[in-house]
């Protein structure tokens, strides 16, 4: 059964294995999940991932948002499921077949998760990109078409921000995953760093995210256990609506 820690996704993103091993050490019994992304895995590589995996105390979560042709995806995807980790990204991209590459590679090994708008990315900056009407102006409209083109895909579910999660629940469904960052914690002063669409945990959960990926609001608390084991309790809060 699923707990409330169990939303919690913890990025490990620190430039060493040593400090990442450190910090799986410290918070195994107190999130559900870590996530390895770009900077940790090109230092690392696969063995880290492996060490944390047969640790057995908590999932991994392999945060490569893979983007390239449907064939090197695939077989880049067919190497990542090898690992045992329960999530892997693919950028939604331009190309579903992009998608349904890495799905395929994946082989029901892995659950793979489309990247859809990231949280950093503001409406400008969508603009500024080339996007035309109506996606700059409501982005919930641009992650929808993205998370439409996952689920036909056959991915397991998306990353998205918590501003949108609540209508991709409504337009595709409970059992499709939503992977939501960009999580601050009321009542802190914690700056918005480079997050664009942040949300508080309760918000998170009470329009449906399935995880949460929270990274400084515990990494920088003089407590990092006690962090986490705050945040649970404000999910558990929401999950049973007290």
């Amino acid at each position: 059964m699923k707990t409330a820690k169990d939303y919690i996704v913890f990025p490990l993103d620190v430039p060493s294995p040593e400090t990442a091993r450190s910090l799986v050490s410290l918070l195994a019994d107190d999130v559900g999940m870590f996530k390895i992304g770009l900077e940790l895995f090109i230092r690392s590589g696969p063995e880290l991932v492996r060490w944390i995996v047969h640790q057995g105390s908590a999932k991994v979560f392999l945060d490569l948002k893979l983007h390239d042709i449907p064939a090197t995806v695939q077989r880049a995807m067919t190497q990542v499921a090898e690992l045992g980790v329960y999530f892997a990204t693919v950028h939604c991209g331009e190309s579903q077949a992009m998608l349904e590459a890495a799905v395929t590679g994946a082989a029901g090994k892995v659950n793979v998760l489309g990247v859809t708008v990231l949280t950093s990315v503001s409406a400008e900056d969508v603009k500024t990109a080339g996007y035309q009407e109506p996606y700059y102006t409501d982005l919930q409209q641009l992650v929808m078409k993205k998370a439409v083109m996952a689920k036909d895909a056959g991915c397991a579910g998306i990353v998205c921000s918590g501003h949108e999660v609540q209508h991709v629940k409504a337009v595709l469904g409970e059992s499709f995953q939503a992977v939501t960052p960009g999580i601050r914690l009321a009542g802190k002063t914690v700056s918005q760093d480079d997050q664009s669409r942040i949300v508080t945990p309760s918000m998170a959960i009470e329009r449906g995210a399935d995880y949460l990926v929270i990274g400084r609001p515990i990494r920088d608390a003089d407590d990092p256990r006690a962090a986490a084991r705050e945040i649970a309790a404000q999910i558990q809060l929401a999950l049973t609506g007290a």
